[in-house]
């Protein structure tokens, strides 16, 4: 077994809730994000904020609490997300192989081909975290959970490390950290006061680099 992760059932038979457990990347669905940020991204790099903060919120409601966030905007550009949820699931095939919920790289059942989708803050159809991982450089995320943690990093989208193990903390949460590409906005940049952001179930701190 790999590191403490939860051995589950074989992988054909775990349910696909938000999404596809069958596979790990749909390119075809990053490339058709890329293709079009003006509509996945319609407000800018505040909107790829907002599709993170919505999944800490998500959590934060399903556990019938108030989540906590921090938000960092980085000098390089970046921007770095952290809740202080569960993390994201992480399980064991019947092969021993660690397995992400593959929220990064395939599209989430939800929301994104969903015409009734949730809007966010902005006004515009939440679609999923995939957006915000197709329309950066690279992602990094950071998942602790009680049955271990791990890090994995993308660029466009695509994995491009496994999961790496990373030593345990006695807190549980994810942090995303991701640059995004500027060449898809008109407006790249995004200030202190860009981020007076109410979601109903999380606190939101902005933190100085």
């Amino acid at each position: 077994m790999k590191e403490n992760a939860e051995v589950t059932n074989p992988r054909a038979t775990w349910v696909n809730t938000t999404h596809d457990w069958s596979g790990t990347i749909d390119q075809d669905h990053l490339e058709h994000i890329r293709s079009q940020p003006a509509e996945y991204a319609p407000s800018g790099l505040i909107h790829l904020l907002l599709e993170v903060l919505a999944y800490a919120n998500d959590e934060a409601e399903s556990a019938g609490r108030r989540g906590t966030c921090t938000v960092t905007l980085h000098t390089d550009s970046s921007i770095a997300i952290e809740d202080n949820g569960r993390g994201t699931d992480t399980r064991v095939d019947e092969h021993g192989q660690l397995i992400k919920k593959p929220i990064m790289a395939t599209q989430d059942l939800r929301f994104f081909a969903n015409p009734a989708s949730p809007l966010l803050p902005d006004g515009h159809p939440r679609r999923g975290m995939s957006v915000v991982a197709a329309l950066s450089d690279w992602l990094v995320h950071t998942n602790r959970r009680l049955n271990g943690s791990w890090t994995q990093r993308y660029e466009h989208g695509i994995p491009v490390t496994d999961l790496d193990s990373i030593d345990n903390t006695p807190a549980t949460g994810t942090t995303v950290h991701f640059h995004p590409n500027l060449a898809y906005f008109l407006h790249p940049g995004l200030t202190p006061t860009d981020l007076d952001l109410t979601f109903p179930h999380l606190d939101i701190t902005v933190a100085a680099p």
